[in-house]
């Protein structure tokens, strides 16, 4: 007989995108409830009551009033600046020569990247986050450690070589025809092994030539079901760069465009400062754009227009954007989600934060027919908050008039100390000593 393990708290259930429809008609939180865990898959979703008399046999893990959520999916990340998070005082360009640069010509030693690998992931699950969509370096090796670390803790991941032939340092470009070659070769190996997926990834046009954008577009086209990451109108000096490089582009999309970057499986990470044609293009192509504010406000790229892109209908997901980011926690990037939208003049709910951390970016990913959401039938990827795991918190939540007056204060001010468990595929996480580095 298979095992049944049974959940039981509070479980936030989604049954539609609360950025487009009123979070009420879609989001709701069962105070009593229950989630059936069968084989590493949610089998079965209700209240606890029943649950517990259709299933006596089930082993039981009582988490009272915690919050039982889908595992965090980070939607954009460079797990190769994890040793260079929360650097001083640089923007986008300066910040790449400065720390990230360097740091990367470091991962061409595979032990390097191992070890980074594992540092990375065992701090992103300290903070709940149970998929990451992560750019690696031009080194193949880098792509290895990263999937072959997920793969020994059970992650669902999307990853790929970071693709550059120019305004880089030797070292760290390789050319159109070895980025074609290595990202097939990475592709075949790794796509669709276990929980792994591979994306094509040119870091963005400034690094990468008219011709070696054309490679990875044909690759693209030759493997429809990857999915393509890249960067997108992070911040204007580098929109005007890109005008300087590619003087016959209508925009900045226009440079992926022309070499066959855009489509559905697109995932375009920052996209702040978009012409209204880009927009356009966007919500028509049904690619998804990654909002990281923790990033933008960071190294100070502006504010992105969530709720503006949201009513296009454009899939959006959430992201750290580790380490241009300052936090590896999806909690952190909520809070500062929601301050931007303050800024924009738009109070994002809780169950529109916790969805974008959620089901958001496992759409954007692709991933929503396995993660992102508590519906039998999906992987059974779970992030368990103590919505009382400090002092502060716990007498802001407890003095709540509903429960989204007790969660709001764990996502402004909750970090890896609200993370009371994770599971993973139907099992409760156990942390992995990361190896050193």
């Amino acid at each position: 007989m298979t095992q049944q393990t049974l959940l039981l708290g509070q479980t936030f259930e989604a049954r539609g995108n609360p950025m487009t429809t009123p979070w009420e008609e879609v989001i709701t939180v069962n105070s009593g409830g229950a989630v059936l865990i069968e084989a590493g898959r949610i089998s079965d979703l209700g209240d606890a009551r029943l649950l517990r008399r259709a299933y006596p046999d089930a082993t039981v893990h009582d988490y009272g009033h915690h919050l039982i959520c889908p595992g965090f999916v980070d939607a954009h990340v460079h797990y190769p600046q994890t040793a260079i998070i929360a650097s001083w005082g640089k923007q986008l360009i300066d910040w790449l020569n400065t720390y990230t640069f360097p740091e990367e010509m470091r991962l061409s030693d595979p032990a390097y990247a191992q070890a980074i690998a594992a540092r990375y992931l065992e701090l992103a699950l300290d903070h709940g986050t149970t998929t990451m969509c992560s750019y690696a370096t031009i080194h193949p090796g880098s792509v290895d450690a990263f999937f072959t670390a997920a793969g020994a803790r059970g992650l669902r991941t999307v990853a790929g070589k970071t693709c550059m032939d120019r305004n880089a340092p030797e070292g760290l470009r390789d050319t159109a025809q070895s980025a074609y070659d290595d990202s097939k070769t990475l592709l075949e190996r790794w796509h669709g092994q276990g929980r792994a997926s591979y994306a094509i990834t040119p870091r963005f046009s400034p690094t990468s030539t008219s011709e070696q954008l054309s490679a990875l577009g044909a690759l693209w086209a030759e493997h429809p079901d990857c999915l393509m990451q890249t960067h997108l109108s992070e911040q204007l000096p580098e929109i005007a760069w890109v005008r300087d490089l590619f003087p016959a582009a209508r925009d900045y999309l226009d440079t992926y465009e022309a070499h066959g970057m855009v489509g559905p499986r697109a995932v375009y990470g920052h996209a702040i400062h978009l012409e209204p044609r880009e927009k356009d293009r966007i919500a028509e192509a049904g690619a998804a754009l990654v909002h990281c504010p923790t990033s933008n406000t960071f190294i100070g790229s502006g504010l992105m227009d969530v709720a503006g892109l949201a009513a296009r209908r454009i899939p959006l997901g959430l992201a750290t954007d580790t380490g241009g980011g300052s936090s590896f926690s999806m909690l952190h990037t909520m809070a500062a989600a929601y301050e931007i939208a303050q800024l924009r003049g738009t109070a994002l709910h809780p169950a529109q934060l916790l969805w974008l951390a959620t089901a958001g970016s496992a759409r954007s990913l692709h991933l929503h027919g396995q993660i992102g959401t508590l519906v039998p039938g999906q992987e059974a990827d779970i992030t368990i908050l103590d919505l009382a795991s400090t002092p502060a918190i716990a007498q802001r939540s407890s003095a709540a008039n509903d429960i989204w007056e007790a969660v709001f204060p764990t996502i402004m001010m909750g970090d890896d100390r609200a993370i009371a468990d994770v599971w993973i595929k139907g099992a409760k996480r156990v942390a992995m000593e990361p190896a050193p580095g």
